[in-house]
């Protein structure tokens, strides 16, 4: 799965993206602003559902009138999140709140697909105008906030995630090269204990050939 992920992190498209210096983080900083117009639009859809906001307003004449923005920022921030997860396949591969995010957005297709014939495409729910609302367009409200709010959480989380014993997993501990009167002593039990590899960068002079970048501090 690594070696997959390998692949995929060096195809064209991608490896523009992270070698760029500006490419990355614009892509990045978008994916975020759509992010939060996207879910804006998602919060007042779903207090709509609880008939909270916009009670004026039938239910479906609302979804109607939000789904093409929503549409739009969905293809936007899925696209924007192909290209910054593909640029670093390999660090988010095996993450576990990257594949919870994933999951999760699956299901949000699952519950659309669940409460389309009975919410989001009836133009009979809730064509009475007030505060009161469906059961069911309660329920479909409430599961599409759960969620939406996991799949932020989990994306907030990605970045924080270590992985456990990361250099007994992979055979790539750096090797420092010290002068003949350094090895054995202190110094080199200081250094290896304190340096590892990072595998997103290149190989270089200064570590050993199966590694596959530069040294960086713990």
């Amino acid at each position: 799965m690594y070696d997959f992920s390998l692949s995929i992190r060096h195809l064209w498209l991608f490896s523009v993206v992270r070698q760029s210096t500006l490419l990355y983080p614009i892509i990045l900083s978008s994916h975020l602003a759509i992010i939060g117009v996207f879910g804006g639009l998602i919060v007042v859809t779903n207090l709509r559902l609880f008939g909270l906001v916009l009670t004026r307003y039938s239910i479906a004449s609302v979804i109607r009138q939000l789904r093409p923005y929503k549409w739009t920022g969905l293809i936007l921030m899925v696209s924007m999140g192909i290209l910054l997860a593909g640029s670093k396949a390999n660090i988010y591969y095996d993450n576990p709140y990257f594949i919870m995010k994933i999951s999760t957005l699956l299901l949000i297709g699952v519950h659309f697909l669940i409460f389309r014939k009975s919410v989001y495409r009836d133009e009979t729910v809730g064509s009475d105008n007030g505060p009161k609302s469906s059961p069911i367009a309660k329920l479909a409200g409430a599961t599409s906030i759960l969620l939406w709010v996991t799949i932020v959480v989990c994306g907030r989380w990605i970045a924080y995630y270590d992985r456990p014993d990361e250099d007994k997993l992979r055979p790539e501990a750096a090797t420092l090269t010290l002068p003949e009167q350094n090895r054995g002593s202190s110094l080199e039990g200081s250094l290896t204990k304190q340096f590892r590899v990072d595998p997103q960068l290149p190989v270089t002079n200064s570590v050993s050939t199966r590694a596959r970048a530069n040294v960086r501090p713990d």
